[in-house]
C-alpha cells in the first residue's frame, strides 16, 4: 500500500464501514479483504490502543444491507446493523445486468435505472445516521448522456445534483466519460481516476516479449474522444500514439445515432509494430474491433484492447470471431463493472484488477489523507516499464 507513514500518523474520521450493494457484492468483498490485511499491519498504536478508536481494526468491514422487493416491483432498503456515526463508503455497480427479480410473474432483469434508484434507498436508509456518506460508483450512472443536444434530458447532472441534495459527502467514480459533468456540483466532492498504471501493469504482465520504446510500440486513440486518454498513456510509456478519425453519415440517424462510415488513421507508420488501443469502455465492440482489424490491415504486429469498462452489450460472439481471425491478440478490461463469467475463459481476455486500489482509496479517504498519495504517478509507472525492461520482479511495484 502507498505512502503508509502517512496513514501511521492520521487520524480516521469516524469508525469506517463498507455497503457493497448486491451488484458490487463481488468486489466488496475483495475490498473488505484488502481493508482487514491493511489495518491488521499498520503501525498507527495512537488509533490502536485508544479505546476512542475501538473499531479500527475488525475482521470485517461490509454492513449487512438488503434491497427487497415487493410483488409489484417496488423495494425498499434495509440496514441489518448500526451505523450511527460511521464513515459509510457505498459501493454500486449500475451496469450489472445479472441481477434479476420477479414483477407480476415475470423475471426482469435490473437496468441501471434499477441499480440507481437502490442506490438512493440505502442512503435514504443511512441519512441523519451515518458521520459521513460517501458513494463509489466505478461506472458513472448516465455519464454518456452528459450534454445536451436540442430537446434532450441532461440525465448524468441531474443525478449528481439528486446525490448531493440526499447529502453524501463524496462521490467517486473512474474514467468519467466527461469528467466536466462535476461542475454540476461545484461544491460537492468529486473525484474522478483513470487506470493507467493497472493497465501497464497488466499488459506486461500478460505478455513476455514486448519492447516498450517508440520503434516498436505505439499508443493508438480509437476516435478523437479518447486521445487525451491516449497520449498520456504514450507519454508515460516513451512512444508515439496515433488516432482514428470516425467519419459519420450526418444526414441519416440509425438507432439514435449518426452511423460511421470509415475510420481514418492519423500517425506515424505502424508496420511491424505492437499496437496499443485505449477508450474508458467497450459497449457493443463494433468500433473498437474495426479499428484492430483495420490496424492489422496496416501490418501491425500485434493488437492489444485495453477499455475500462468491458461492457459487451451484445455478447462475445464478435469478439471470439475477431480473435480466431486474428484481429487483435488481447482484451485487457478492469472489473470495476460486471463481466460475465464465460469471459474468463477466453484464451484473449487479460482481467485488471481494481480492489486493492479502491482499498486504498477508501482508508486515505477515511483518515482524511490527500488522495495524491494513491495516485499513480509517471515515476511509478517509469518503475514499472523499467523493471519489464530489465525483466526484474514486478511486485514489488504494486497498488
Amino acid at each position: 500500500m502507498p505512502n503508509l507513514h502517512e496513514l501511521e500518523n492520521a487520524m480516521p474520521v469516524a469508525p469506517l464501514k463498507i455497503i457493497a450493494l448486491p451488484s458490487a457484492e463481488k468486489m466488496g468483498r475483495r475490498i473488505n479483504d484488502y481493508m482487514v490485511e491493511f489495518r491488521k499491519n499498520i503501525h498507527n498504536d495512537k488509533v490502536k490502543n485508544d479505546p476512542a478508536f475501538h473499531g479500527y481494526i475488525e475482521s470485517n468491514y461490509l454492513v449487512d444491507v438488503d434491497v427487497p422487493r415487493f410483488g409489484s416491483g417496488e423495494a425498499k432498503a434495509q440496514i441489518g446493523e448500526t451505523i450511527r456515526g460511521k464513515d459509510l463508503f457505498i459501493l454500486t455497480d449500475v451496469c450489472n445486468h445479472s441481477i434479476t427479480y420477479n414483477m407480476n410473474g415475470y423475471t426482469n432483469h435490473m437496468s441501471p435505472d434499477d441499480h440507481y434508484q437502490d442506490l438512493k434507498r440505502v442512503i435514504a436508509a443511512c441519512n441523519g445516521k451515518a458521520r459521513r456518506i460517501n458513494v463509489i460508483m466505478p461506472f458513472l450512472y448516465e455519464g454518456r448522456q452528459h450534454r445536451r443536444s436540442g430537446r434532450e434530458s441532461l440525465d448524468c447532472a441531474y443525478a449528481l445534483e439528486e446525490l448531493r441534495d440526499m447529502g453524501i459527502d463524496n462521490f467517486i467514480t473512474f474514467d468519467a466519460h466527461d469528467p466536466r459533468v462535476q461542475n454540476s456540483t461545484p461544491l460537492n466532492g468529486f473525484d474522478n481516476f483513470t487506470t493507467p498504471y493497472q493497465f501497464i501493469k497488466s499488459l506486461l504482465n500478460s505478455e513476455d516479449d514486448l519492447i516498450v520504446d517508440k520503434d516498436h510500440l505505439l499508443v493508438i486513440s480509437p476516435d478523437e474522444g479518447a486521445l487525451d486518454r491516449a497520449i498520456y498513456f504514450a507519454s508515460v510509456l516513451g512512444v508515439d500514439t496515433g488516432m482514428f478519425y470516425k467519419r459519420r453519415d450526418y444526414s441519416t440517424i440509425v438507432n439514435g445515432k449518426n452511423p460511421i462510415v470509415a475510420h481514418e488513421f492519423l500517425g506515424d507508420n505502424i508496420d511491424g509494430k505492437d499496437i496499443i488501443i485505449i477508450d474508458d469502455m467497450i459497449s457493443s465492440g463494433g468500433s473498437m474491433l474495426d479499428t484492430a482489424r483495420q490496424l492489422k490491415a496496416m501490418n501491425a504486429r500485434r493488437v492489444y484492447i485495453c477499455c475500462t469498462f468491458g461492457l459487451f452489450t451484445d455478447g462475445l460472439k464478435n469478439f471470439d470471431a475477431a480473435y480466431e481471425h486474428g484481429d487483435f491478440d488481447k482484451v485487457i478490461t478492469t472489473n470495476l463493472t460486471y463481466l460475465p463469467p464465460e469471459i474468463y475463459t477466453r484464451p484473449y481476455f487479460v482481467e485488471a484488477d481494481m480492489s486493492k486500489f479502491i482499498a486504498s482509496l477508501i482508508d486515505f479517504m477515511n483518515h482524511d489523507a490527500s488522495l495524491s498519495n494513491v495516485m499513480a504517478t509517471t515515476d511509478k509507472i517509469h518503475g514499472i516499464v523499467e523493471a519489464y525492461n530489465s525483466r526484474k520482479d514486478m511486485n514489488e511495484f504494486h497498488f
